[in-house]
């Protein structure tokens, strides 16, 4: 095998790896768009059930049942 062939080897796998980087950018970026969409969508959740906590929608809940406020 000669130093011309081994260079292109290197060459073709360098290529093929790029690829692959760039497949999995796009992969990862789908991915982190979709965490950010269910993030939004439990905080419009949290949102809703304080206010029906709040307002008494939801009936008086007994302390077993509540839900710890995280700070």
């Amino acid at each position: 095998m000669g130093v011309t062939e081994k260079m292109w080897d290197a060459l073709t796998t360098i290529i093929k790896m790029n690829d692959k980087v760039e497949r999995m950018a796009g992969t990862m970026k789908t991915q982190q768009e979709k965490i950010e969409n269910l993030t939004a969508r439990i905080i419009r959740l949290e949102t809703a059930l304080e206010i029906a906590l709040s307002s008494g929608i939801a009936g008086k809940p007994s302390p077993s049942k509540r839900l710890e406020h995280k700070t």
